[in-house]
């Protein structure tokens, strides 16, 4: 299907939408790309996107700079046309002369025709005047760091000497990681396959089914993507594999499983599991969990459940539980840069009571002498240290154990933190708990 719109006014209306907090950016790249048949086409809505996200402060502040009074809230598509080519004329993304034209030709096909001069000459008027624009801007933190300010505060305190390069490495673009489904294919014959398509990527020795590509590609299009030889997931999340210890016989139980990279990981290392369950809370989210197993050739049993009511597995027990935990996604900013939209600072105090009520409803059903990671793709610490220390305070029989390697991240009190571009990785913590038999 044909998208009817030019690819400015679709990047216009969602980047509209994520700053009204109506959706996450996954979800609606997801909805365009129904729409949008060309792979260069879809390219490019993200590329325009990625880049407005990532200085969305900053770009807003322009705006302000260049606009004699704010536009009315109905003219919301208008506003984020205009963030959007400022990103692109500041990055260089297509040439200046396209980005304008381009974008005056969006706001008619947006039904704002009486606004397609202004869209003009806001945008011909940043290219003249960019410099002292640039150096009028004011010097607040939110607009320095690109984050918001709630944010900006939690990573400074929690991250004092570190918070600079977190900030940053939110800013720039993540490599891509792979995951080689060692059931299907084996890491040399990927790395080859790789390099046949003119794409160069390394191997760490560190993990075992990993591929780094230090640039945006687009898998799909790969021999071998749809018959289920590789998957993308952050070297960060393919740790979670290493910290479970599997072996042949064991029970074990992924607690929050969607969008199941983890899960499928899980399947792919050990095929002799005597069970393996799924469980999320979102049943559209299992739904597409199943998909991507079966892409993999993988099983599991999958369940829609609140694991804090736990019905559906209440009498069984796992030898290995695997808790990656609801969260701020304060670690993934880089890969998901709408998170600085969307949450907000009053987020944290529902998240850390989840995280604690489902550690809490979870442990009944770990074996005695069993194994719990919990993990997150945040860097708060209330979320990570601070989560499981009050844990370990409220269960005397569960111990952590000191397994994470030594080379990911940070030691904490309990487990470790990587932050985000620590080692290519996203920001990612794990603690590993037992179950004193």
């Amino acid at each position: 299907m044909k998208h009817a719109l030019p690819i400015r006014a679709v990047a216009a209306q969602i980047l509209a939408t994520l700053r009204r907090g109506g959706a996450s950016l996954t979800d609606l790249l997801a909805d365009a790309d129904t729409r949008i048949d060309d792979a260069r086409d879809r390219a490019q809505l993200r590329a325009i996107l990625y880049a407005s996200l990532r200085g969305i402060f900053r770009y807003e502040a322009l705006l302000r700079a260049l606009l004699a009074k704010p536009l009315p809230k109905r003219h919301e598509a208008v506003e984020a046309l205009l963030i959007n080519g400022l990103a692109q004329l500041e990055l260089g993304i297509d040439a200046p002369y396209a980005v304008v034209d381009a974008s005056v030709t969006a706001a008619r096909a947006l039904g704002e025709t009486n606004l397609a001069g202004l869209v003009n000459a806001v945008l011909r008027r940043f290219q003249r005047e960019r410099d002292a624009l640039v150096a009028a801007l004011p010097k607040t933190a939110e607009i320095s760091h690109n984050h918001p300010a709630w944010m900006i505060r939690r990573f400074e305190r929690d991250w004092a000497d570190s918070a600079s390069t977190l900030f940053a490495a939110n800013n720039a673009p993540a490599p891509t990681w792979l995951r080689v489904n060692r059931r299907r294919r084996r890491r040399e014959d990927v790395l080859a396959l790789l390099a046949a398509h003119g794409i160069d990527a390394s191997a760490p020795a560190t993990l075992p089914d990993a591929l780094r590509v230090d640039h945006g590609l687009d898998v799909t299009q790969l021999p071998g993507f749809a018959e289920g030889e590789f998957s993308v997931q952050d070297g960060a999340a393919q740790v979670a594999v290493e910290l479970l210890d599997l072996a042949p016989g064991q029970h074990v139980l992924d607690a929050c499983c969607a969008p199941g990279g983890k899960l499928a990981h899980i399947a792919e290392r050990e095929p002799a599991l005597a069970s393996l369950v799924g469980v999320d809370v979102d049943a559209a989210r299992i739904a597409r969990t199943r998909t991507g197993l079966a892409r993999l050739q993988l099983d599991a049993e999958l369940f829609a459940a609140d694991l804090r009511q736990h019905s559906v597995i209440s009498r069984r027990r796992f030898d290995r539980i695997l808790l990656d935990a609801p969260c701020s996604g304060t670690g993934v900013i880089r890969r998901h840069p709408d998170i600085r939209l969307l949450r907000r600072d009053s987020d944290i105090a529902a998240l850390l009571k989840t995280q604690a009520e489902l550690l809490d409803a979870l442990w009944p059903l770990l074996a005695p002498g069993g194994r719990l990671v919990y993990a997150t793709c945040s860097v708060l610490a209330d979320e990570n240290d601070g989560q499981v220390a009050a844990f370990l305070e409220r269960r005397r029989d569960a111990q952590a154990l000191d397994v994470v390697p030594a080379w990911f991240g940070h030691a904490q009190r309990h487990g470790r933190q990587n932050l985000s571009g620590e080692g290519g990785f996203d920001g990612f913590y794990y603690a590993v708990l037992a179950r004193r038999a």
